[in-house]
Protein backbone atom coordinates (compact mmCIF):
# COMPACT_ATOMS: atom_id res chain seq x y z
CA UNK A 1 0.00 0.00 0.00
CA UNK A 2 1.67 3.36 -1.10
CA UNK A 3 1.18 6.64 0.85
CA UNK A 4 -1.74 7.73 -1.23
CA UNK A 5 -3.65 4.56 -0.45
CA UNK A 6 -3.17 4.63 3.04
CA UNK A 7 -4.13 8.47 2.87
CA UNK A 8 -7.08 7.62 1.49
CA UNK A 9 -7.94 5.02 3.04
CA UNK A 10 -7.67 6.49 6.52
CA UNK A 11 -10.00 9.83 5.45
CA UNK A 12 -12.48 6.90 4.21
CA UNK A 13 -12.04 5.68 7.38
CA UNK A 14 -12.05 8.39 9.56
CA UNK A 15 -15.65 8.62 11.10
CA UNK A 16 -16.17 5.18 11.22
CA UNK A 17 -16.66 3.78 14.94
CA UNK A 18 -16.27 0.19 15.89
CA UNK A 19 -19.11 -2.22 16.37
CA UNK A 20 -20.23 -3.18 19.44
CA UNK A 21 -19.91 -6.62 20.70
CA UNK A 22 -23.01 -8.16 19.64
CA UNK A 23 -24.15 -10.78 21.81
CA UNK A 24 -22.43 -13.00 24.94
CA UNK A 25 -22.43 -16.57 23.79
CA UNK A 26 -21.55 -18.93 26.39
CA UNK A 27 -21.40 -22.94 25.64
CA UNK A 28 -20.85 -25.30 28.46
CA UNK A 29 -19.60 -28.30 26.73
CA UNK A 30 -19.54 -31.08 29.37
CA UNK A 31 -16.89 -33.56 29.66
CA UNK A 32 -19.14 -36.34 27.39
CA UNK A 33 -20.03 -34.20 24.84
CA UNK A 34 -18.75 -35.04 21.15
CA UNK A 35 -18.16 -32.64 18.93
CA UNK A 36 -19.58 -33.20 15.43
CA UNK A 37 -18.25 -30.99 12.54
CA UNK A 38 -20.03 -27.31 12.25
CA UNK A 39 -22.54 -27.32 9.15
CA UNK A 40 -22.15 -23.74 7.27
CA UNK A 41 -25.63 -22.26 8.82
CA UNK A 42 -25.38 -20.18 5.78
CA UNK A 43 -26.29 -22.23 3.32
CA UNK A 44 -29.98 -22.74 6.02
CA UNK A 45 -32.31 -20.33 5.05
CA UNK A 46 -33.83 -18.86 8.55
CA UNK A 47 -37.16 -19.61 8.60
CA UNK A 48 -38.29 -17.28 11.69
CA UNK A 49 -41.21 -15.44 10.93
CA UNK A 50 -41.39 -11.93 11.98
CA UNK A 51 -44.78 -10.87 10.36
CA UNK A 52 -47.76 -9.57 12.74
CA UNK A 53 -46.72 -10.28 16.34
CA UNK A 54 -49.44 -10.75 18.83
CA UNK A 55 -47.10 -8.84 22.11
CA UNK A 56 -47.18 -11.09 24.93
CA UNK A 57 -48.44 -9.52 28.79
CA UNK A 58 -45.48 -9.12 31.06
CA UNK A 59 -47.75 -10.86 33.59
CA UNK A 60 -48.19 -14.16 31.25
CA UNK A 61 -44.93 -16.27 31.87
CA UNK A 62 -43.38 -17.72 28.59
CA UNK A 63 -44.20 -21.38 28.21
CA UNK A 64 -44.61 -24.15 25.92
CA UNK A 65 -44.70 -27.97 25.60
CA UNK A 66 -45.08 -29.85 22.81
CA UNK A 67 -47.62 -32.54 22.44
CA UNK A 68 -46.60 -36.24 23.79
CA UNK A 69 -43.70 -34.93 26.44
CA UNK A 70 -43.64 -35.70 29.74
CA UNK A 71 -45.09 -34.13 32.29
CA UNK A 72 -41.85 -34.77 34.66
CA UNK A 73 -39.48 -33.08 31.94
CA UNK A 74 -41.43 -29.87 31.84
CA UNK A 75 -41.65 -30.51 35.94
CA UNK A 76 -37.29 -30.15 35.73
CA UNK A 77 -37.40 -27.95 33.14
CA UNK A 78 -39.47 -25.24 35.51
CA UNK A 79 -37.41 -26.18 38.29
CA UNK A 80 -33.91 -25.98 36.78
CA UNK A 81 -33.02 -29.13 37.54
CA UNK A 82 -31.13 -29.59 34.31
CA UNK A 83 -27.38 -28.09 33.85
CA UNK A 84 -27.51 -25.48 31.18
CA UNK A 85 -24.67 -26.44 28.56
CA UNK A 86 -25.29 -23.10 26.41
CA UNK A 87 -26.55 -19.58 26.92
CA UNK A 88 -27.52 -16.48 24.48
CA UNK A 89 -27.62 -13.28 25.77
CA UNK A 90 -30.17 -11.20 23.45
CA UNK A 91 -30.45 -8.09 25.88
CA UNK A 92 -30.41 -4.66 23.94
CA UNK A 93 -30.34 -6.53 20.46
CA UNK A 94 -32.08 -5.29 17.28
CA UNK A 95 -35.42 -7.72 16.16
CA UNK A 96 -33.36 -8.50 13.12
CA UNK A 97 -30.30 -8.98 14.86
CA UNK A 98 -32.09 -11.68 17.70
CA UNK A 99 -34.18 -13.28 15.31
CA UNK A 100 -30.50 -14.47 12.96
CA UNK A 101 -28.50 -14.85 16.06
CA UNK A 102 -31.51 -17.24 17.76
CA UNK A 103 -31.57 -19.35 14.56
CA UNK A 104 -27.61 -19.30 14.30
CA UNK A 105 -27.37 -20.40 18.38
CA UNK A 106 -30.16 -23.32 17.98
CA UNK A 107 -28.89 -25.04 15.36
CA UNK A 108 -25.19 -25.02 16.31
CA UNK A 109 -26.34 -26.18 19.65
CA UNK A 110 -28.24 -29.09 17.77
CA UNK A 111 -25.30 -29.98 16.06
CA UNK A 112 -22.65 -29.96 18.92
CA UNK A 113 -26.11 -32.29 20.39
CA UNK A 114 -27.12 -29.90 23.15
CA UNK A 115 -30.30 -30.57 24.98
CA UNK A 116 -30.79 -27.56 27.89
CA UNK A 117 -30.35 -24.20 26.63
CA UNK A 118 -30.58 -20.54 28.61
CA UNK A 119 -31.41 -17.64 26.64
CA UNK A 120 -31.59 -14.25 28.43
CA UNK A 121 -34.29 -12.00 26.72
CA UNK A 122 -34.80 -9.47 28.97
CA UNK A 123 -37.73 -7.68 30.89
CA UNK A 124 -39.21 -4.47 29.97
CA UNK A 125 -41.65 -2.31 32.47
CA UNK A 126 -44.26 -2.35 30.14
CA UNK A 127 -45.92 -4.37 27.75
CA UNK A 128 -44.90 -2.37 24.63
CA UNK A 129 -40.90 -2.47 25.31
CA UNK A 130 -38.54 -3.66 23.14
CA UNK A 131 -37.66 -6.55 25.80
CA UNK A 132 -40.76 -7.33 25.91
CA UNK A 133 -41.16 -7.57 21.81
CA UNK A 134 -38.05 -9.39 21.56
CA UNK A 135 -39.23 -11.87 24.48
CA UNK A 136 -43.04 -12.33 22.21
CA UNK A 137 -40.92 -13.04 19.28
CA UNK A 138 -39.24 -15.58 21.43
CA UNK A 139 -42.18 -17.49 21.98
CA UNK A 140 -43.81 -17.20 18.48
CA UNK A 141 -40.19 -18.80 17.27
CA UNK A 142 -39.02 -21.26 19.39
CA UNK A 143 -42.10 -23.49 19.11
CA UNK A 144 -41.13 -23.02 15.28
CA UNK A 145 -38.42 -24.90 15.70
CA UNK A 146 -38.98 -28.50 15.52
CA UNK A 147 -36.34 -29.69 17.81
CA UNK A 148 -37.61 -27.68 20.56
CA UNK A 149 -39.69 -29.73 23.05
CA UNK A 150 -40.11 -27.16 25.77
CA UNK A 151 -39.46 -23.92 27.14
CA UNK A 152 -40.67 -22.32 30.57
CA UNK A 153 -39.59 -18.89 32.50
CA UNK A 154 -36.31 -19.32 34.51
CA UNK A 155 -35.27 -19.33 38.13
CA UNK A 156 -34.49 -15.68 39.27
CA UNK A 157 -30.52 -16.58 39.53
CA UNK A 158 -30.45 -17.14 35.90
CA UNK A 159 -32.72 -14.16 34.95
CA UNK A 160 -36.10 -14.82 36.23
CA UNK A 161 -39.38 -13.41 34.06
CA UNK A 162 -36.26 -12.07 31.75
CA UNK A 163 -35.07 -15.27 30.22
CA UNK A 164 -36.07 -18.78 29.48
CA UNK A 165 -34.76 -22.51 29.81
CA UNK A 166 -35.26 -24.30 26.70
CA UNK A 167 -35.52 -28.22 25.87
CA UNK A 168 -34.28 -29.42 22.87
CA UNK A 169 -35.04 -33.08 21.41
CA UNK A 170 -32.73 -35.73 22.00
CA UNK A 171 -30.58 -36.52 19.37
CA UNK A 172 -30.43 -39.84 17.41
CA UNK A 173 -26.68 -40.32 18.86
CA UNK A 174 -27.70 -39.49 22.54
CA UNK A 175 -30.45 -42.07 22.17
CA UNK A 176 -28.24 -44.76 21.10
CA UNK A 177 -25.62 -43.29 23.49
CA UNK A 178 -28.63 -44.14 26.21
CA UNK A 179 -30.00 -47.42 25.05
CA UNK A 180 -26.40 -48.63 25.40
CA UNK A 181 -25.81 -47.24 28.97
CA UNK A 182 -28.93 -48.74 30.30
CA UNK A 183 -27.98 -51.95 28.10
CA UNK A 184 -24.87 -52.46 30.07
CA UNK A 185 -26.34 -52.01 33.19
CA UNK A 186 -29.22 -54.76 33.04
CA UNK A 187 -26.10 -57.41 31.84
Amino acid sequence: MNLDDKSLFLDAMEDVQPLKRCADVQWHPSRNTRMPPRIDLLQQENFLTTDFLDVVPLATPLEFRREGLQSGVIDKLRLGKYSQQASLNLLKQPVEQCRQMLFSFLHQARQDNLRNLLIIHGKGREDKSHANIIRSYLARWLPEFEDVQAFCQALPHHGGSGACYIALRKSEQAKQDNWERHAKRSR
